[in-house]
């Protein structure tokens, strides 16, 4: 006999990150609805534990840069289609959209197109504080709610007239354990000689960009008379092109793979040079003093500059709401910038001090009471949904003829 769940969810998930997001919000939709609900939707490997049969390998949306996203346009427009379809074909109670905009919001815009009677929720609010204002203000068409993952979102939305835009919370919140140190691995963060952790990025692509300058950094340092113990923390699929990379460096770092083993590391350094991202916040929540570069190619550059509209590119200084972490961008990214900024985030200098005593601020800044993330998403998933479709949708209409 064919079950006949009381609720269907789609989800949409195109990155590793995006994926860890969903299959916990599937997990505690599991545990609220138990049998009475049937996941649907496009995901990756924790998705597919929890349940989810992807409509395609996310692995197929692995690209990066305008100029890789331009020659794969079609394969992506078609993809975008085809997920659409396939929403409006399950019909769901709701449409769960996580992170990578480009490719969700457009698959929302053509389901709400097609059937408007389906609520839409975005969970991880695309960058409008940043770059592109004017998309919170689009959002109206086809987004009912924001799950925003930063304390300052829901704000933002309010002043860029956006969709409702609730903080649920960072999933890094829920992780703190595991970035920061017990008493032992506390000794070693203090101990000489100071273990330095280098974060070239998650993609071939950034890699390619931050490698070398990373290096020759770290050769400046040591000819400088530092002593440090360096690590590279990477991923499994990323090893090979990291040891290729690395195998002309001055200064040969261990290589750590895989996620627990990066915790591991982060719970001794003692400082860091990181490529800026996600990843600036996961160490100031470690605790750890850094200094941050990026380094893109020049048409992407050219559009950034004349895009961006926020003072700090870093994650960690826009949740602190101050310039505590120092960022070198495309032409200060040099070797000769980089060495003397880590030399003072090694030493007990006053940039690290103030570093130390921002970061310690974070807990209260992030903090989400006493629900985590995946709790404080689902409980608006459900509420959502037991708004009912057509009722959600009648003030969805309302609101955006007002």
């Amino acid at each position: 006999m064919t079950r006949n769940p009381e609720r269907k969810i789609f989800l949409i998930a195109t990155e590793e990150s995006g994926d860890r997001l969903g299959a916990a919000l599937m997990q505690v939709l599991r545990q609220r609805l138990g049998d009475g609900v049937e996941f649907e939707g496009v995901g990756g490997s924790a998705m597919a534990r929890e349940g989810l049969k992807t409509l395609f390998p996310i692995e197929e949306l692995s690209i990066v840069g305008f100029a890789a996203v331009l020659q794969q346009l079609p394969k992506i427009l078609r993809l975008i289609r085809r997920t659409a379809d396939a929403v409006t074909a399950a019909a769901p109670d709701a449409l769960v959209i996580i992170d990578s905009p480009d490719f969700t919001h457009r698959v929302a815009r053509r389901v709400r197109a097609k059937n408007p009677a389906i609520p839409i929720l975005d969970y991880v609010s695309p960058s409008v504080w940043a770059w592109r204002p004017g998309r919170a203000r689009a959002m109206l068409d086809y987004v009912d709610h924001v799950l925003g993952l930063l304390p300052f979102e829901p704000e933002e939305y309010r002043k860029l007239q956006g969709p409702p835009c609730s903080y649920v919370g960072h999933p890094l919140i829920e992780q703190l354990p595991s970035l920061r140190p017990n008493a032992e691995e506390q000794k070693r963060r203090e101990a000489p000689p100071p273990v330095l952790l280098v974060l070239p990025g998650s993609r071939r692509s950034e890699i390619r960009h931050h490698l070398d300058v990373f290096g020759a950094t770290l050769g400046r340092l040591q000819t400088e008379g530092h002593a440090f113990e360096l690590m590279l923390p990477t991923m499994p699929h990323l090893e090979a092109t990291i040891r290729e990379g690395v195998a002309t460096w001055p200064v040969r770092p261990q290589i750590v793979v895989g996620e627990a083993e990066k915790r591991a590391a982060f719970r001794i350094a003692r400082a860091a040079l990181a490529k800026s991202g996600t990843v600036t916040l996961e160490l100031a929540l470690s605790g750890i003093p850094m200094v941050t570069a990026y380094r893109v190619g020049a048409v992407e550059a050219f559009i950034l500059r004349r895009a961006v509209r926020v003072s700090s590119v870093i994650l960690a200084n826009l949740v602190i709401g101050e310039d505590v972490v120092p960022e070198y961008l495309q032409e200060d990214c040099t070797p000769e910038k980089l060495a003397p900024a880590l030399s003072e985030v090694l030493t007990d200098s006053d940039m690290r001090r103030r570093q130390v005593e921002a970061f310690a601020r974070l807990d209260g800044i992030m903090s989400t009471g006493d629900k985590p993330p995946s709790e404080l998403a689902a409980d608006i998933v459900l509420a959502t949904i037991g708004k009912g479709q057509r009722g959600l949708y009648d003030q969805g209409v309302t609101a955006r003829r007002s």
